[in-house]
């Protein structure tokens, strides 16, 4: 909880207020505010399905109906059945096809930016600390920490990755995570690496909001250990993979230094020490659960000391959220439906998936939708499709099988094909019951066709085929899509700017009223 002690509206620097982006779709916001009687929220959750484009959810649909024993095409996500819906255009500033930063600082700050860099508007250089002073952007989490509102951020991914990042980070590259990634002219210049970012949250937002006062950001859980552990064996976690878990090169342990500043809170690294939190008493949580990226949803039983589901965390997130009175701007993100995808692994990003379709359906059950907006969304599409003309209930995952047959169909060279696949990438390969996607960067690129006659392309180390050769597949440009209840979900309709989705926040919750 954090106390708001002037009107939040002052806090938006000119370069953000005055922007076309921010500007235009603010007047869109009160142009529906007119027409409809507006709802205001107590709390707001947003889950972001990183590379969760349209495809995804439908194949995610069918492969969850057909786990449960329906031919899977009449079947529905969690949250396919909110009651509004929009269509988001998720280009950056300078790119057709976007990245994850670049979309959710759009998201969390109402500014479409650069394609790179995390938290600053479109006239920064992308590696260039120097140009970061000036075109700094608010976040809706900080602009709720002003307000008195409990924060928090959750992700399967490092949590300095990108999208998690972007609520609370400012950064001319997305990939300065720890200071043994920045460049030593970074450093210099006094830029502050991602990781120490976010354990300095609070002082850094009182240092550039005059007389703000807010206590930190309340749950943090994720991945990515490593950039906040010295470069030293001897600060390893006991399931360390590498034989030198950390990267800092600055000897600074940000676990202690967190510990430090907030010693009634838990840190916590494992699912038995994330199990031990009680929610109805604990102020403060922050876990890192992983040395790089959580486990993929289906390959999280192999993890050394176990780690929390998508679900569970989102759970316990609103569960200690909710102590706050004043309510709560949490956000979810599922990230590795992204990298099961940039793995040529559809197994992997649907799962993962179908593992964010329940953690939104455990926040429908914890939550009053007279008084949380719950918004779903992605930040970007993937080149992966669905053709072919399979029978209704043919396996999303298997071989193409058309109406009235029992054999696969053959394509103009003989050999059956996938209903799913890829336009670029690392193209096939058999890894059997393979439960982690990322093994396939070992194996080399095979793009092009394969006889995939004798091969169980269900299985979990099943890798679908790719036209054009790459080291890993890529994002999407099309539109993705927008699903919301609760208070103020009567706004998502449309074809909307993906900056619009801060807006619409902003309108559920009055961030810049400072009330």
């Amino acid at each position: 909880m954090a106390i708001a002690t002037h009107a939040a509206a002052a806090v938006l620097p000119s370069n953000q207020s005055n922007s076309p982006w921010y500007t235009d779709a603010a007047a869109t916001t009160e142009t529906k505010t007119t027409a409809t009687t507006p709802t205001k929220a107590k709390n707001v959750i947003l889950f972001v399905g990183d590379g969760m484009g349209v495809s995804t959810l439908t194949a995610a649909r069918i492969l969850q109906g057909q786990q449960n024993g329906n031919s899977g095409e009449e079947g529905y996500l969690s949250f396919e059945t909110f009651p509004h819906s929009a269509l988001v255009k998720t280009y950056n500033v300078d790119a057709q096809t976007p990245d994850s930063a670049g979309t959710m600082t759009a998201m969390m700050s109402g500014v479409k930016s650069d394609a790179g860099v995390l938290g600053v508007a479109e006239n920064i250089v992308r590696g260039d600390c120097t140009t970061v002073s000036g075109n700094e952007l608010i976040t809706a989490i900080e602009l709720a920490e002003i307000k008195g509102m409990s924060t928090g951020i959750i992700s399967t991914a490092r949590i300095t990755h990108a999208t998690p990042a972007a609520a609370y980070a400012k950064s001319a590259d997305r990939n300065w995570e720890d200071d043994g990634d920045m460049p030593t002219a970074a450093k210099e210049a006094g830029c502050e690496d991602i990781a120490s970012q976010l354990v300095n949250f609070e002082a850094n937002l009182e240092a550039r909001i005059a007389n703000s006062d807010v206590d930190g950001l309340d749950v943090v859980m994720g991945g990515g250990r490593r950039s906040f552990l010295p470069k030293d064996a001897a600060f390893n976690s006991s399931d360390a993979l590498s034989s030198v878990e950390g990267d800092r090169t600055d000897g600074r342990d940000l676990t202690a230094e967190w510990k430090t500043r907030y010693p009634a809170g838990n840190y916590v690294f494992d699912q038995s020490s994330f199990d031990a939190v009680d929610a109805s008493t604990a102020s403060k949580l922050f876990g890192l659960f992983n040395e790089s990226h959580m486990q993929y949803e289906q390959d999280r039983g192999n993890d050394v000391a176990g780690e929390p589901s998508l679900t569970q965390m989102t759970s316990k997130a609103i569960d200690i959220l909710n102590n706050n009175s004043k309510g709560y701007l949490l956000v979810v993100e599922s990230g590795r439906i992204d990298h099961g995808h940039h793995a040529g692994s559809a197994y992997s990003a649907l799962t993962d998936a179908i593992e964010l379709s329940n953690a939104v359906q455990a926040a429908v059950d914890a939550t009053n939708p007279e008084e949380t907006l719950i918004m779903v969304t992605a930040d970007h599409s993937h080149v992966f499709t669905i053709a072919g003309y399979p029978k209704r209930g043919n396996p999303i995952l298997g071989k193409v099988v058309a109406v009235g047959e029992t054999e696969p169909t053959n394509a103009a060279d003989g050999m059956p094909y996938t209903t799913v696949g890829y336009t670029n990438g690392l193209g096939f390969h058999d890894l059997g019951a393979e439960t982690d996607a990322d093994a396939v960067y070992s194996k080399g690129n095979q793009a092009g066709r394969a006889d995939l006659g004798s091969v169980d392309t269900e299985s979990s180390g099943f890798h679908q085929e790719a036209l054009i050769p790459l080291g890993s597949e890529t994002h999407a440009g099309e539109d993705i899509s927008l699903h919301a209840r609760g208070p103020g979900s009567q706004f998502v309709h449309g074809v909307i700017e993906q900056n619009m989705v801060f807006h619409m926040i902003n309108q559920a919750l009055d961030l810049l009223t400072g009330e």
